[in-house]
């Protein structure tokens, strides 16, 4: 399975494109590590984003976006410019979409540590936060089963 890890922070669209076949991670080749909505006041930016999203998961054949869900209140929670982003890519028709809360990446990640130094993964360090919520989805259901 493959599947695209995103944090939004502001006006950038974070993400990680992490694979899973056979019990093993793979951290296959992208073309994108951010994508920014340059105008946030502009449609056409916005569907710009919107297509180029799109046709990123398109061409990697990703089966499941799983984006970061953010506060809606409080110190931090997520601005209106974050929800558009969200919302905008939810709206992709032909993309399966799911929002990760902070509660259950913390929870998985702490059933399923990572095995690997984040450091040895060649990812930026503004993708760190894409890359566990791309593990934590993949692993979630790991040890379910023998916590209950």
């Amino acid at each position: 399975m493959k599947v695209c890890g995103v944090e939004i922070n502001s006006n950038d669209v974070n993400v990680c494109l992490l694979s899973l076949t056979d019990e093993i991670f793979e951290l296959p080749d992208f073309r994108s590590r951010r994508l920014t909505l340059t105008d946030i006041n502009s449609t056409r930016e916005l569907r710009y984003f919107q297509q180029t999203f799109a046709k990123l998961m398109q061409d990697y054949q990703v089966d499941r976006v799983v984006i970061r869900q953010r506060p809606m209140k409080g110190k931090f929670a997520g601005g209106a410019v974050g929800f558009k982003l969200e919302a905008a890519i939810e709206l992709i028709s032909d993309l399966d979409v799911f929002i990760m809360s902070t509660t259950d990446i913390k929870e998985s990640l702490k059933r399923n540590p990572i095995q690997i130094d984040y450091a040895e993964t060649d990812l930026k360090v503004y993708q760190e936060v894409a890359f566990n919520t791309a593990y934590a989805y993949l692993m979630k259901d790991k040890y379910a089963a023998k916590d209950a």
